[in-house]
């Protein structure tokens, strides 16, 4: 492996502010949409359908220019990042290795990274490529922001079906991190299993893992 690219939203940055300002917004308890995203999580589909289950019709781009212009909009701090998230992009970087963050986030969620100066050298969302995961079209965005071939970048994130899936598709190497609510249901179905070169609870394992090989696992993989 040359690069290593992570997903944002539970791979990187805990969710908790997001969907609890999002429950604020909509007046609703926010086990509610708590509960409501688990129920989509489980049927496999998008968490946005959480909020359109919330609030059937919603326009959710209008919703976003709604809660910037009411001063409500995206935040992200120190406080949303695991606690891992710092050290184990540093201790890559000194690997050697090229580290870039990619997500399916907002071009404001991507202006929130890159003024957190973290130990990356890339940041980048969907919104600002104009694609989305699980779309391959994003994964080929992904190749050009490594500045690697497709073989030697390893891509991490929490989701099946919008990152473990599509990322081997494209030809990357997959790493499912056990962390938010899809790593953590879906981290030991059979699909997942077969298609992730390692499975992992903390970023921390990365170093040692690249270094070892692909016969590395985490949790009997």
């Amino acid at each position: 492996m040359k690069a290593v690219v992570f997903d944002i939203g539970e791979t990187l940055v805990r969710d908790d502010r997001h969907w609890g300002s999002w429950a604020d917004w909509l007046g609703i308890p926010r086990h509610t949409l708590s509960a409501m995203v688990g129920a989509v999580t489980a049927l496999g589909m998008d968490n946005a359908e959480a909020l359109r289950l919330a609030r059937p019709g919603i326009d959710l781009n209008a919703e976003r220019r709604a809660r910037e212009a009411a001063g409500q909009g995206e935040h992200l701090d120190e406080s949303d990042l695991y606690a891992d998230v710092r050290p184990g992009l540093l201790a890559l970087r000194e690997m050697g290795l090229r580290v870039c963050v990619a997500g399916n986030q907002t071009k404001r969620a991507g202006d929130l990274l890159r003024a957190m100066d973290l130990p990356a050298d890339a940041i980048a969302t969907s919104q600002e490529w104009g694609v989305a995961k699980p779309e391959l079209g994003f994964f080929e965005q992904v190749v050009r922001l490594a500045d690697t071939p497709a073989d030697e970048i390893l891509y991490v994130g929490d989701h099946p079906a919008n990152d473990i899936a599509p990322a081997r598709t494209f030809g990357l190497r997959a790493c499912l991190i056990r962390r938010g609510p899809w790593g953590h249901l879906w981290s030991d179905d059979p699909a997942v299993r077969a298609a992730a070169d390692w499975r992992i609870d903390s970023i921390a394992e990365l170093p040692a893992l690249l270094a070892r090989g692909r016969n590395g696992s985490a949790f009997g993989a």
